[in-house]
């Protein structure tokens, strides 16, 4: 089997992480990602959680919607006028091992290894963890080899 020629300088057009980290913007749009991910869905209880202003959440609730990682569905309790709440779409729920692994590399090296969440298997309750791995088995980081797409 022969190896490929390892990239020695990473294509500067169409960097898929820049292109990510300029499509999610800043961190308020992953804190905001965060709390969808966690199940908070209402404004209110967003900008509460996160202690953000109005114009600024709205701003990246919009963005969010525009990129198409979050929806907005409307809903209404018994007595109140029609809201809207945010939900993740596909898109955005493809984002979920983005999100372990910042907040694993954030236990691991700002917190000593003992985050405030810890992710857990609901059947199990097992510790959710990522791994890199081709079909059959894991592989380590020095196994990797970056390569253009042609």
């Amino acid at each position: 089997m022969s190896h490929p020629e390892p990239l020695r300088t990473p294509p500067s057009e169409n960097c898929s992480i820049v292109g990510t980290v300029d499509a999610l913007g800043d961190s308020w749009s992953i804190l905001v990602l965060r709390e969808l991910f966690f199940g908070v869905h209402r404004f209110n209880d967003i900008q509460r959680d996160l202690d953000i202003s109005r114009s600024v959440l709205t701003n990246r609730l919009n963005r969010l919607v525009d990129l198409g990682v979050a929806k907005v569905v409307p809903y209404q309790e018994p007595g109140d006028r029609a809201r809207s709440e945010y939900r993740l779409t596909r898109k955005g729920v493809a984002l979920l091992p983005v999100m372990v692994a910042l907040m694993q590399w954030g236990d691991r090296y700002l917190n000593d290894g003992n985050g405030p969440v810890a992710l857990r298997d609901r059947a199990t309750g097992e510790a959710v963890r990522l791994e890199l791995r081709t079909g059959d088995r894991p592989v380590e980081p020095n196994e990797i080899v970056p390569t253009v797409n042609t």
